[in-house]
């Protein structure tokens, strides 16, 4: 069961309608001041997980990393559940699929000629704009994908529409045209995603497609890296990375070289061997 929060609704509006159900245990995964304000209104036994605050700070600011081995977010969610001896059974999450996204897929796919033939998914965007990839970087990338004999389909919101035209007929651009859930299912039958540091990331590995993760101002010991064998993240070593944890609008130096110096042929490349 999903209890949403309204955008005009309180805090207490939503703590409301959890002590009618009645929970015994809590699990939270946000540790914001809101959810804290939950655990004083919901009576429960409460549990959450550390998001190592002073280990990315001090990364950030230092570059020094004491987080130890990077361990996927999704692994630390499993400290919230400690005491429900629930363990992590060494996967990544599953993103399930409805049956009707399946079938519109299906359906997509004949429709725009792809089945059967191969395509590989890119996801140019990102919330921030120092996470994403120059144009010409991506211009050149579906150049070499075309050669390699995928046809490109573009994905991701109604915010990237904009930017995925600008790399013309060279894709099939549905940015902002598929659901959440539609999205999925066209990872699903992908070849192989190419994206930054994104939640359509995460998706595809969910889904079981292989990932080639391009990284810039964020790092894996974030923990918000690809959950899968089938990854390969690029990224380039440079002593001013990461800048921060979420990304930003302007590089600070002024140069973006974190992702302007990953060059489409390495990242061709990485996909030809993840792919093989």
């Amino acid at each position: 069961q999903v209890i949403e929060l309204g955008a005009k609704e309180r805090i207490a509006d939503l703590a409301r309608r959890l002590r009618v159900l009645r929970p015994t245990h809590a699990l939270d995964l946000h540790g914001s001041l809101r959810s804290t304000a939950l655990r004083w209104l919901v009576p429960c036994q409460w549990s959450g997980y550390s998001k190592r605050k002073f280990a990315r700070t001090t990364l950030i600011a230092t570059k020094i990393n004491v987080y130890g081995k990077p361990v996927p977010v999704p692994e630390r969610y499993f400290e919230a559940a400690r005491d429900l001896d629930v363990q992590p059974d060494g996967g990544p999450p599953e993103f399930f699929l409805a049956p009707a996204a399946r079938a519109h897929m299906t359906h997509w796919l004949a429709e725009v000629g792809l089945d059967p033939k191969p395509f590989a998914v890119i996801a140019p965007g990102a919330a921030h704009a120092t996470k994403r990839w120059p144009i010409p970087h991506w211009q050149a990338l579906t150049d070499r994908l075309r050669q390699l004999g995928y046809r490109v389909v573009a994905v991701g919101s109604p915010q990237d529409r904009e930017l995925v035209d600008a790399l013309g007929t060279r894709v099939i651009n549905v940015a902002g045209e598929f659901t959440l859930q539609e999205t999925g299912a066209c990872l699903a039958r992908a070849a192989v995603l190419v994206s930054g540091d994104t939640g359509v990331m995460h998706m595809a590995t969910g889904v079981g497609t292989p990932v080639v993760a391009l990284f810039g101002p964020t790092v894996e010991p974030f923990g918000f890296f690809p959950y899968t064998k089938r990854a390969t993240v690029l990224e380039r070593d440079l002593s001013c990375r990461p800048c921060s944890a979420m990304g930003t609008e302007r590089c600070p130096l002024g140069h973006h070289r974190c992702l302007e110096d990953i060059l489409p042929d390495q990242v061709a490349d990485a996909v030809q061997r993840l792919v093989a």
